[in-house]
């Protein structure tokens, strides 16, 4: 007898990418045969191994009238590939990660009335997950209370976390690194992605209006976008400070293994790496996406005591300078918030989702369930 086929639906960024091939990495000792249904940016990315991968036409549905027109036809003609296609395939589950790449391999599989379950990343349902959310068995989600879930559909929502790499998960197993007020603050600052040149003009600035005595207690790695290295650079020569500055830094988990504070945006996989692993946060939300996701995702862990909300408007060197200075001089300030982000990690994640699709596929008689 052959192994049960799980199709994958995801696409487009590694934020949607990525949790899925951590889903398909549970489901494989399990006895699951993995297939992945996306688009070309996301086959491109040669993130699935050698697992089967199937591109579906589809495009976004917002812009102009004739940009959405034109995004509906490719939308239906990957609504039709798909379902031709997961006939053939039979899978047990079909499981969407959001992003309009995942809206094909849904819509089809709901109509063909094969077991679904979508997983939202941020703390709001996007697009693609909200267009579909009302037809799927289940929904998991990373974060508390979550928005855009409608209210009839609330029995369905499992809360689940968001799959981080291995190596990021196995911090959880790490504590915390203690240290006392007179010896150096380790600080991460990870802004290279989109948006993040307000954090390469705000850090040297804030770093600047420290005292001579929080200097030598400061200890900062920061990346920065390749643009604006050189400019950072020079402040800190300005300054005669040292700071460990590269545009892409390849042991993220490492460095976050002897980090006691990093400052960054508020993407899923950012709060999903910070919870896992236990290490506050000063976060900086993308002020400009429509449904303010990072706004939201930051919000989360701000309420639950694991990080502090700086909104970008009120992210000036000032307010980052008294910011860092209490934390230098107040390490159980840090202690505490490191706590509560671990408290509401999911290290565990992709094992709680490969538990939903042993759910839906029939394979078990109950999960952890944990019910947003």
């Amino acid at each position: 007898m052959s192994a049960p086929l799980v199709a994958i639906a995801a696409g487009g960024t590694g934020g949607h990418v990525f949790p899925g091939t951590a889903l398909a990495e549970a489901l494989t000792p399990r006895g699951y045969g993995v297939a992945f249904l996306t688009d070309r940016r996301g086959a491109e990315m040669a993130a699935f191994g050698e697992a089967p991968t199937y591109v579906l036409p589809t495009a976004p549905l917002a812009g102009g009238l004739a940009i959405k027109a034109a995004g509906a036809v490719r939308l239906a003609a990957g609504v039709t590939r798909a379902a031709l296609l997961l006939r053939r395939l039979k899978p047990a589950a079909v499981v969407g990660f959001g992003g309009y790449p995942s809206a094909p391999g849904l819509v089809a599989a709901t109509r063909l009335r094969r077991p679904t379950l979508i997983h939202e990343q941020n703390g709001v349902l996007g697009r693609a997950n909200r267009l579909v959310a009302p037809r799927v068995s289940l929904i998991a989600t990373s974060l508390p209370d979550t928005e855009g879930v409608r209210p009839q559909d609330a029995h369905k929502v499992r809360l689940t976390g968001n799959p981080v790499r291995r190596e990021v998960a196995a911090l959880a197993e790490r504590p915390y690194p203690t240290r006392a007020a007179d010896q150096p603050l380790d600080v991460l600052v990870l802004g290279g992605s989109l948006g993040a040149h307000v954090l390469s003009q705000v850090v040297p600035a804030a770093v600047a209006l420290l005292s001579p005595d929080r200097h030598e207690r400061l200890r900062l790695t920061q990346q920065v976008r390749a643009e604006d290295l050189d400019a950072v650079r020079a402040d800190y020569i300005h300054l005669n400070y040292k700071a460990e500055l590269a545009p892409f830094f390849a042991d993220v988990p490492r460095r976050l293994a002897s980090a006691h504070l990093v400052i960054g945006r508020a993407g899923a996989s950012t709060v999903a790496e910070l919870t896992a692993a236990g290490r506050p946060a000063l976060l900086v939300p993308y002020p400009h996406h429509a449904d303010q996701h990072q706004l939201l995702n930051a919000r989360a862990l701000d309420r639950a005591g694991g990080a502090w909300l700086m909104p970008e408007e009120s992210f000036t060197p000032e307010a980052l300078a008294s910011r860092l200075a209490d934390l230098i001089d107040t390490p159980a300030t840090l202690a505490k918030a490191a706590a509560c982000a671990r408290a509401v990690g999911h290290p565990d994640a992709a094992v709680r989702l490969a538990d939903l699709v042993d759910e839906l596929a029939g394979r078990n008689g109950g999960h952890r369930e944990e019910a947003a």
